[in-house]
């Protein structure tokens, strides 16, 4: 081999691992970028005005929410968000945070749940119920998730929520497995989860709520997996719809053993 085919050999391998630095570097240039932020999360405000919410007698019947059970009992609020969503007998179905939350404004206040849900997203009592999910996240800081599998419900909703990750269609023909479903994918320079086991789904699924850096708003999960369907061009399934609840269940079971972090800090 000529001294000049080994000086190019040479050129070409120093600049593959250029390259493979260089991506090495912006993936943990971001983790490094939301570690500095994590400090001064904004979302700590959304968590105090949630606290606030929960306490304060509000609505035509002018209660507070400190009667609401989210699954652990009534009032009952840490450890209740790393097992959500799950069934309800009152309501005789599986419900995330934010669609309890719901059932619980207008039961105990005197809301309308059905109102509510057709504000467009951070809007009027949805920036509420936004804020209460900030609070009642943090409460299970730290806390594994363990979702229910007992009723019929919650076993049928993970199934449900199987095959909606999987399904494809839209102009683009995406589903939500085109950027969750396998290991090591990117777009951009963001990583992303892999959300059909562990360690991707407990990581992603474990972050909502999350303050969005780069649009200054505190989004939830409803949020978070509406604006997913935006992306695959499908029509928005809307807030507390069933589908977005059983990909709820379907990436919270798969994220089993996986910690809290939420209120987490986005690009």
């Amino acid at each position: 081999m000529t001294q000049a085919k080994l000086l190019i050999m040479a050129a070409l391998a120093a600049v593959m691992a250029g390259n493979v630095l260089a991506q090495k570097s912006a993936s943990e240039g971001i983790a490094e970028y939301r570690a500095m932020l994590q400090d001064g999360n904004p979302a700590e405000l959304f968590e105090a005005k949630g606290q606030e919410l929960w306490k304060q007698k509000r609505g035509v019947k002018a209660e507070s929410l400190e009667k609401c059970d989210l699954g652990k009992g009534p009032g009952v609020v840490k450890g209740a968000f790393v097992e959500l969503p799950r069934y309800f007998a009152d309501t005789k179905r599986v419900q995330d945070l934010e669609s309890r939350l719901l059932t619980c404004m207008e039961t105990l206040q005197g809301f309308n749940a059905a109102e509510m849900a057709k504000t467009p997203f951070g809007k009027g009592e949805q920036n509420n119920v936004t804020a209460l999910a900030a609070w009642i996240s943090a409460e299970s800081k730290g806390m594994k998730f363990n979702l229910p599998q007992d009723h019929v419900q919650e076993k049928t909703m993970y199934e449900v929520g199987k095959r909606l990750f999987f399904a494809r269609g839209g102009t683009h023909d995406f589903a939500c497995a085109s950027c969750h479903g396998a290991d090591d994918k990117r777009i951009r320079l963001q990583d992303l989860p892999n959300l059909t086991k562990q360690p991707g789904a407990g990581n992603g699924f474990g972050a909502w709520p999350a303050y969005r850096v780069s649009n200054g708003q505190l989004w939830g999960m409803q949020l978070r997996l509406n604006d997913c369907y935006r992306q695959q061009r499908f029509p928005y399934p809307l807030f507390g719809s069933d589908a977005t609840i059983a990909l709820g269940v379907y990436m919270g079971v798969n994220g089993k053993g996986g910690e809290s972090i939420a209120p987490a800090l986005k690009r």
